[in-house]
């Protein structure tokens, strides 16, 4: 989901965190916002400044001076491209190439200024675009740096702490520099003004390890001050755009534009969590199971496929094996080229004492990608349930079965469920997040 959730911080008498706006809205969707009316369903109705329910419109479009005040922005992003015209030096100008909904997260940091901000995005975001790596990554920074917030960054598996899929994704938490939160790390890493100083560094490097928002929610060894890397963030966005070029490490600091970066290992010896602990152990609807001639065209420990001086026959390739074991088959380029097209076996039944693999939004599909597990009670091969998607991410059961279409509760379809899921994130991590946020509130 490309969303824009939004919290604050008031209390009520369920939840410590009340939702006050929300923002989904799914491009791809021509008649039904599944993923919109789910959020509805489970948050409510949530009007604006103005008493208008803008929450299923394209960001883009919503004016972002009538959202309501609030604490906490929260976000997930497509990782697209955030080039920008290499002639604009200031942040209001800015343009971005495809109309992403970065541009809409800064667009409200510009007008809300909220105290705090909570971000999520694919692990290669600090790498992007190939051809010029750390520019889409320096150009969010920047512009937290233009708004007058400090950042920081880490990259996390979530099964590294001992959740049950293993999704790497960029989590980025940015505050205020007036808070009392960013003077108590100033504070704390005894911020010296001498650019590159020892001292600097070993305490930018107890931020990253021990005392910052990440650090303190996920333990990571102790770094090395020495192996941090310092860099100073172009001032204009549109040279930024045009020319800065960084390696970002998994983890890092930016404050008053310079940026530190420093590889880190997880610190976890607690218990894992398996794809078999979340899977169903009872009866499963019969829908998920996979016929016999599905799951084989030839003898089950076949696992390659040669096809470089003849094509297999449709029906047998339109098979679990044939998709999920090794292939050659020759291929043309647009250009005319011709090649032989290889790639690996990958296994066939996913292992139950391992996290889940990544879960993609074509879960479920005749995809190479979707999961196949064998199932507890029968031992016959089957796909996921929708259920046990949710419960891969940490959702609770149930939790994207209903939704409410206009004032009516109606079931999301199953491939709609999938979609959601493939698209969510591994909500534990969030969890854990939200208890040192807590923290950090209470002292403001």
């Amino acid at each position: 989901m490309n969303e824009s959730v939004i919290y604050s911080s008031e209390n009520n008498a369920k939840e410590k965190w009340q939702t006050v706006w929300y923002s989904q809205w799914e491009p791809a969707e021509k008649t039904t916002q599944y993923a919109h009316d789910c959020y509805k369903y489970h948050f409510g109705t949530c009007l604006d400044k103005n008493g208008n329910d803008t929450t299923n419109w394209n960001i883009e479009d919503v004016d972002k001076s009538t959202l309501p005040d609030f604490s906490l922005l929260v976000g997930g992003f497509p990782c697209q491209d955030y080039s920008v015209a290499s002639t604009l030096s200031t942040s209001k100008g800015l343009e971005g190439k495809k109309g992403v909904l970065w541009w809409s997260i800064r667009e409200i940091l510009e007008e809300k200024k909220p105290p705090f901000v909570l971000l999520e995005n694919v692990d290669r975001l600090i790498k992007s675009p190939a051809s010029q790596r750390g520019r889409d990554f320096g150009i969010i920074l920047a512009c937290f740096r233009d708004e007058g917030y400090t950042v920081e960054w880490r990259v996390i598996n979530a099964a590294e702490y001992g959740y049950q899929q293993r999704r790497r994704r960029t989590f980025i938490f940015a505050y205020k520099n007036e808070l009392n939160y960013a003077d108590k790390m100033t504070h704390a890493i005894n911020y010296i003004a001498e650019y590159g100083d020892e001292l600097h560094r070993t305490s930018i490097a107890k931020q990253i390890y021990s005392e910052g928002f990440f650090a303190k929610t996920f333990p990571v060894e102790v770094v090395d001050a020495k192996k941090i890397k310092i860099e100073k963030l172009p001032k204009g966005i549109g040279d930024l755009s045009a020319h800065f070029k960084f390696a970002f490490e998994n983890s890092g600091v930016m404050r008053d534009g310079i940026v530190y970066t420093v590889k880190t290992i997880p610190s976890y010896d607690g218990k894992q969590i398996t794809l078999g602990d979340i899977m169903d152990t009872g009866d499963v609807d019969e829908k998920y199971f996979i016929p016999e001639e599905k799951l084989y065209y030839t003898y089950p420990e076949v696992t390659h496929s040669d096809e470089s001086l003849e094509r297999l026959p449709k029906e047998k390739r339109q098979t679990w094996q044939y998709l999920k074991g090794a292939k050659k088959l020759p291929r043309k380029a647009a250009n005319g080229h011709e090649y032989l097209f290889s790639e690996g076996a990958i296994p066939m039944i996913d292992a139950e004492d391992k996290p889940a693999r990544t879960m993609l939004t074509s879960e479920g599909s005749f995809s190479r990608t979707t999961h196949i597990v064998k199932d507890k009670k029968t031992d016959r091969i089957r796909l996921l349930t929708a259920e046990e998607t949710a419960r891969i991410q940490g959702f609770p059961t149930g939790h994207t079965q209903f939704c409410d279409v206009d004032g009516k509760v109606v079931e999301m379809p199953t491939n709609k469920r999938r979609f959601m899921m493939g698209n969510a994130l591994v909500v534990n991590l969030i969890k854990d997040m939200e208890k040192t946020l807590d923290a950090i509130l209470e002292d403001e």
